[in-house]
Parts: C-alpha cells; structure tokens; sequence
C-alpha cells in the first residue's frame, strides 16, 4: 500500500480541539517571539518547539529537529539531531544518515510537508522504512521544513507509534507551530550573532587599548598592528586580539 496524504477524521477524534491547540500555539508563539530578543539561545527555543509538540499535538510521541549542514545534492549531506524529545528522533536521523534518504530529507529538499501514514506499507525509502518498522515502535510521521537560510536546512519531525495518527487539522496546527518556531529560531540566531559581535568588538577594543598604552601609539596604528599579526597568523584578528588580552592578564 502506498502512502497517502492524511485522510480527515471526525470532529471528535480530534482532542483537544483545533481551536484549543490554535491557542495554545498562539501562548507559545508570543513567548519565543519574546525570548528571542533577550539571551536565549537557538537550541532552548527548539527544545520549547519539540517539547510542545509532544505535549499539545495529538497523536506526537516523539519529537526532534534535523539540521542539514551540508545541501548539496552532489555530496553527502551531514545531518545534526537536536532537541529531541528521547532517543528515538535521533534514532530515525541515524537511519536517514546511514541511508542518505527519507522524509527528512525530502521535506528539506522539497520544502514541503512530507507525512508517512504508515511505516510498515510506505513504498517510498524501502530500506529506511524498513528499518524503521524493524527498529522503533514509529508507525507514522510527519517532517515539516523549519529552517532556510545561507548556511543550512532543517525539519522539524513529529512521530506517532500508531499508524495514519495526522489527519489535516493536525497537520496544520503542525505546520503552523513550525512557522512559528522558524521566525523565533531566526531572531535568536540574529540575537546570538549580535551578542557574538559585541564581544568581538570589546575584545579589539581592550586588545587596542593595550598596545596603545604599551607602545605609545593611537588607535589606528594600534589597530593595524592587530591586523598585521592576524594576517601574519593566518588568525582571525579577534583571535589574536583575545591572545593578547589573555597574555596580558597571565603577566
């Protein structure tokens, strides 16, 4: 039997209702929207996202994010697990990693959602589901494209030990719970960035003000000196301003 896409069930099956679970994504939106601008870093936030989706998805027993570091279909793509929710998200991205497919991956290539009704007659990545099927009690999944930009790709990865547990509703409050961990995941990777920067830039400055006081010069010969050593060293000039802060406080 091959896979389908998720098939609606009654207004019933569905606890708590869609207009519940719409809510309390709302709650949890406006709080990693907040978080994001203070010092929270990338991997709380998709801890917040993945324990949430255990906890207010029907259906979600196991959650996890997949991030791809390297895209290109040429080479092997090199996948990091993150802020799974027990062993069994990592399990699955060990198969897809030892397999080099699976929905994972075609939701991040595809930038679509990717939804596996059931394991055990999915046509699709035979030896992966295969595995999966004879390793791990998963019976479906559901792997949702989070994160695009520059440098990597990610999913988030939702799986149920029962069979066709996603119907469209559920899917959706899915699908709209990873849109929303995408935009806070961005605003604390620019937050975590922007931290980085500032220490980088107070580093230099202390580095400069050193040589200035030690040397007897101003600040632009200060600076070109720090940059001379880095090109010299083949070192990040930060790098080099850090070693001489660091040397200046062991004497």
């Amino acid at each position: 039997m091959s896979a389908k896409e998720p098939s609606a069930k009654e207004p019933d099956e569905v606890s708590p209702s869609v207009a519940t679970l719409h809510a309390a994504i709302a709650r949890l939106a406006r709080d990693m929207h907040g978080s994001s601008e203070v010092s929270v870093a990338p991997d709380d936030v998709l801890s917040q996202v993945t324990q949430a989706a255990v906890e207010l998805i029907p259906g979600v027993d196991h959650a996890g994010v997949t991030l791809v570091r390297r895209r290109h279909r040429s080479t092997p793509p090199e996948l990091e697990s993150t802020a799974e929710t027990g062993p069994i998200p990592r399990q699955i991205d060990d198969l897809q990693h030892h397999f080099g497919d699976g929905p994972c991956f075609e939701a991040i290539w595809t930038e679509e959602t990717v939804y596996v009704p059931d394991v055990l007659t999915e046509t699709r990545w035979p030896a992966f589901v295969r595995a999966v099927g004879e390793q791990t009690p998963v019976r479906s999944s559901l792997a949702i494209q989070l994160v695009v930009n520059d440098v990597e790709l990610g999913a988030l990865n939702l799986h149920s030990e029962k069979p066709e547990a996603f119907d469209e509703a559920v899917t959706e409050v899915a699908m709209g719970l990873a849109a929303h961990a995408a935009i806070a995941l961005s605003g604390a990777r620019r937050g975590q960035q922007f931290r980085v920067a500032l220490a980088s830039r107070d580093i230099i400055g202390q580095a400069k003000g050193m040589i200035m006081e030690r040397y007897d010069t101003d600040a632009g010969r200060a600076f070109g000196i720090l940059r001379q050593l880095s090109q010299e060293s083949n070192v990040p000039i930060v790098d080099v301003a850090r070693r001489i802060v660091e040397a200046d406080h062991l004497e």
